[in-house]
């Protein structure tokens, strides 16, 4: 089963190996579409997890700030999530 991340309009990832934590699904990095990406210098620490690095997410001039998030250097426990980006701030994960 193919999983989207979708906002205003726009599919931002699709994969059908998203791994779910916490709820949340963390699609591949390669999955997801670079043009709607950018930095962002917000970072918060999960205990467990490590420090999450965001991207702001802008489609069709409309952006929606730190809509995504990442772990660079995930800690052990979490170690299935590296390399893959989770959502949240009214992204839908739409199920295909």
């Amino acid at each position: 089963m193919s999983v989207q991340a979708v906002w205003n309009g726009a599919v931002l990832a699709e994969s059908e190996d998203t791994v779910v934590v916490e709820g949340n699904h963390y699609f591949p990095v390669d999955s997801i579409v670079a043009e709607y990406f950018s930095g962002s210098d917000t970072h918060t620490v999960c205990p467990w997890k490590g420090t999450a690095s965001y991207y702001t997410v802008t489609v069709d001039g409309k952006s929606n700030t730190d809509a995504a998030w990442f772990y660079p250097e995930p800690k052990s426990e979490a170690e299935r999530i590296r390399d893959r980006v989770a959502f949240w701030r009214g992204v839908d994960i739409v199920r295909n």
